[in-house]
């Protein structure tokens, strides 16, 4: 294990498992001044980025008919948590296509949970 591995592996965080086409909620830690408080961010995760500590996720989502996405590194401190509220059946690893389709055509094909 090299010098960088090591001090990249103290640093890593326990995550839930996660793929394109979950719908996750992300509860990310806001500083408002003197104050902290947590803002929860929902949506489609339509990228993963993997690379240790360096891994990061992007989450997209439509805010009063404005789509959002949000690029968050996985291990960062400022997430609180995430749930993985729902998965869908995806085949492609980056679902950048979302970006072009609205309303009911961009809903993804749910799977059962075991």
């Amino acid at each position: 294990m090299t010098a960088i591995e090591l001090v990249e592996k103290s640093q890593m965080m326990d995550r839930p498992r996660m793929k394109s086409g979950d719908t996750v909620r992300v509860h990310v830690k806001v500083r408002e001044g003197d104050k902290e408080r947590i803002q929860i961010f929902e949506g489609i995760i339509i990228g993963l980025h993997r690379g240790g500590a360096r891994a990061s996720f992007t989450v997209r989502k439509v805010s009063f008919g404005q789509g959002v996405e949000r690029i968050f590194p996985l291990h960062s401190p400022t997430i609180a948590r995430v749930d993985v509220v729902r998965s869908a059946r995806v085949r492609r690893a980056k679902l950048y296509f979302l970006r072009n389709l609205k309303g009911k055509a961009a809903r993804m094909k749910e799977t059962k949970k075991a």
